[in-house]
């Protein structure tokens, strides 16, 4: 297994289709939620997943400040084979490179609630009350780094 890291003007088109593909099975599909998961915020970011035998085993992408708050996040964080902790490793991965690329001092994500114990096994703190978003209740959180 190993984790790939790339800008999406780095991305081949073969990875994008991979990396969309993976979570448009588990956000619209799995979770039955018919969303815009493509939301113009890939652009600008960083793609990371662990990848074995060219298939995508997690996966999370990481925003500038600005995009989505005003620090940098971690989103669209999935994991293919669960139980496994992949979730926390290409977290922990989301976590290191918004320090590295964006020298981030926090960290904000929006978080389903019911993975909130995955989000503050890594430091993150809620911030927010719950909210709906797409039918699904998510709530704000935090890192100070």
């Amino acid at each position: 297994m190993q984790l790939l890291v790339k800008h999406f003007t780095e991305l081949s088109a073969a990875e994008l289709y991979a990396i969309l593909r993976a979570r448009q099975d588990v956000f619209v599909v799995e979770q039955n939620c018919p969303f815009p998961e493509i939301d113009g915020k890939d652009l600008d970011a960083y793609h990371l997943w662990f990848e074995e035998n060219g298939e995508i085993l997690a996966y999370a992408r990481v925003l500038d400040r600005g995009v989505s708050f005003e620090t940098p996040a971690v989103g669209r964080v999935i994991s293919i084979r669960r139980r496994e902790g992949l979730g926390s490793r290409i977290l922990s991965e989301g976590i290191h490179i918004a320090r590295e690329k964006y020298s981030a001092e926090a960290v904000m994500l929006e978080a389903q609630v019911y993975a909130r114990k995955l989000y503050e096994k890594q430091g993150f703190v809620q911030v927010s009350e719950e909210f709906l978003e797409d039918g699904i209740p998510h709530i704000l959180m935090r890192i100070d780094l």
